[in-house]
């Protein structure tokens, strides 16, 4: 079992609460993005550099995941993905996507991205604080407990695949 993270967008205080999470509990992260993520180091810590094309980033978290990983994203396109691989997604903010939900959320964001495009979308100010990152951590700390009950597959805690 690893954990993937769609690192583009991922909030640092999330970074950094998985980094610490994962270095606790031995297990390996992968972090993917078409920067350079500060931070994203460490024992069983490793940084996929993605060319800059769009998407590109997404296609190797997804190439990576394996049944009973664990990974971290907002993005819902992705997410959707990832569950056909069976792995568990959460976005960072502690909400699970599951196959009754993913399509809802897909719908909702299509709709968005479509009033946004013809001008009547309204701005939204995204705030990400410490109630938020309590709701990550409660969520992020169930799944991966529920996985190491499950017997995650993939990798053993503390290796890589």
């Amino acid at each position: 079992m690893k954990i993937l993270v769609d690192a583009d967008s991922c909030p640092r205080p999330v970074r950094d609460l998985v980094l610490r999470t994962a270095a606790k509990r031995e297990f390996p992260v992968i972090f993917a993005a078409n920067r350079p993520i500060p931070g994203a180091a460490g024992p069983g810590v490793r940084m996929e550099l993605c060319p800059p094309e769009e998407g590109s980033a997404d296609d190797r978290l997804v190439e990576l995941a394996a049944p009973g990983d664990l990974a971290i994203t907002r993005d819902i396109a992705l997410a959707e993905r990832l569950l056909e691989k069976a792995v568990r997604t959460l976005d960072d903010r502690g909400r699970r996507y599951t196959g009754e939900t993913i399509r809802e959320r897909l719908s909702i964001r299509n709709f968005t991205v479509a009033l946004a495009e013809s001008g009547l979308g309204a701005e939204r100010q995204a705030v990400y604080g410490k109630r938020e990152l309590k709701t990550f951590a409660d969520a992020f700390d169930r799944e991966l407990s529920r996985l190491r009950t499950e017997g995650g597959a993939g990798t053993e805690p503390g290796g890589m695949t």
